[in-house]
């Protein structure tokens, strides 16, 4: 086993500015799970039929009074900032979480707005392909995720009104290894002229600076040289931690005037705001209440899809009780945490160590038992549940691999990259 470990982190350790381990333990797994190129095709499929319905579904969503989205969840700071449509695309990147289980597919949750998972499926998922000697799935995906990033960042400079020049800042915790190689991988990806500046570097100016009746500080956003920002990628920031931001200070809600620079179309930022509309698990719930109802928002077509993709999906647990085992989520969670899982009986059986979204409008999702695999770990073969983490670039299916962990996918699970099988294998 000591010569696994020595390959798998010398391996790993090629790879620059990639955390193969996280929190003092094993995250990539030197190890790959083979699908079919029909399973592959099914993903992508899928993942196309389900970004289409969301993405359907937010032209409803701007059309809901205020009352509607405060029972959705959405925090009231983001009305009047959530309907925005500042490019024509919804999100850039976002990623559905899949499984895959008696050859059909089910969708568990959309991240829309700050994805996680990125440099792993587009580009490390080749890396360990090229090491097994197995076809990626994913090939070609870093030259669309490339071209689309590109083309939301001219769509946003022209949203406000910057023909050219626009100064693009890419931003993330800088203490936060995760966060912040991600979001230099990104940055790397487009081959723009672009800076970094960690957030907690950049600079909110509320107001119009004078000296002498001369204006000498604009408005806006400023990174840590000085320069005002236009466009701010803020890839793993979401849009329910910015609304609290306030300055230690001058104790200003700067992350409140920050989206009100994007309403006077002052300041662009990416995933657009529409992504955020999409983020809400409760939106799921609206979706599946259509379908039961065959509302004629969605074509014949489209509710096959959601009657074949989605599961039931509630604001409240009593289609659960006495029928079926269900899941309690919260709307704004991410990482599996404030996750817990009720027996038929509304028993609770199982729930996530970390619960810090007590606060936030729960949803109630029929239990679906995650498959489980093999893999093979620093400390020798181990039984996981998993599920594929699947994205949408542009509202068209992309890269995939696998988290792999407990029933309850959180974020010490395990990346699994993913090979296409040999013709012939089963």
């Amino acid at each position: 086993m000591d010569s696994f470990i020595q390959e798998r982190q010398q391996f790993y350790r090629q790879l620059d500015e990639f955390w193969h381990d996280l929190y003092q333990t094993e995250y990539a797994l030197y190890d790959i799970k083979t699908i079919s190129k029909t399973l592959m095709g099914d993903i992508k499929q899928a993942t196309e039929r389900i970004g289409h319905i969301f993405y359907k579904t937010a032209n409803l969503l701007r059309n809901l009074d205020d009352d509607t989205l405060l029972q959705l969840g959405f925090p009231k700071e983001t009305l009047s900032f959530i309907r925005l449509q500042t490019i024509a695309i919804e999100s850039v990147i976002a990623r559905l979480d899949l499984v895959v289980l008696d050859n059909k597919i089910k969708l568990l949750e959309i991240n829309s707005d700050t994805p996680t998972f990125i440099k792993e499926a587009f580009y490390v998922n080749g890396k360990v392909c090229e090491e097994f000697r197995l076809d990626n799935p994913n090939e070609g995906c870093e030259d669309q995720l490339r071209n689309a990033l590109k083309k939301a960042i001219q769509l946003a400079a022209l949203s406000i009104g910057k023909k050219e020049h626009a100064h693009v800042v890419f931003s993330s915790h800088g203490d936060h290894d995760e966060d912040r190689y991600t979001t230099h991988y990104l940055k790397r990806l487009i081959e723009m002229n672009s800076e970094f500046t960690s957030l907690s570097e950049l600079r909110v100016v509320e107001k119009n600076v004078y000296e002498n009746g001369q204006l000498v500080l604009q408005r806006g956003l400023y990174d840590n040289q000085g320069r005002k920002v236009d466009i701010l990628y803020r890839q793993t920031y979401p849009i329910e931690h910015l609304i609290d931001d306030i300055d230690p200070i001058s104790k200003d809600k700067v992350g409140q005037i920050l989206l009100q620079f994007v309403k006077n179309q002052e300041l662009a930022i990416l995933n657009p705001p529409s992504a955020f509309l999409l983020q809400s698990k409760s939106i799921m719930a609206l979706i599946w209440g259509l379908y039961e109802l065959e509302n004629s928002f969605y074509n014949a077509e489209e509710l096959e899809w959601i009657g074949q993709y989605f599961l039931p999906t509630y604001l409240d647990e009593d289609a659960f009780i006495g029928q079926k085992c269900f899941v309690k989520k919260p709307s704004f969670g991410r990482e599996g945490d404030t996750v817990e899982i009720y027996s038929a009986t509304g028993e609770k059986v199982d729930k996530t160590p970390l619960q810090t979204y007590l606060d936030t409008l729960p949803i109630y999702q029929e239990f679906i038992a995650l498959p489980t695999t093999s893999v093979k770990t620093e400390r020798g073969m181990k039984e996981v549940h998993y599920m594929y983490g699947s994205f949408l670039v542009n509202g068209e299916a992309s890269a995939f691999a696998i988290r792999a962990g407990g029933q309850i996918t959180d974020n010490e699970s395990y990346f699994l990259p993913v090979g296409i099988e040999k013709e012939g294998d089963e």
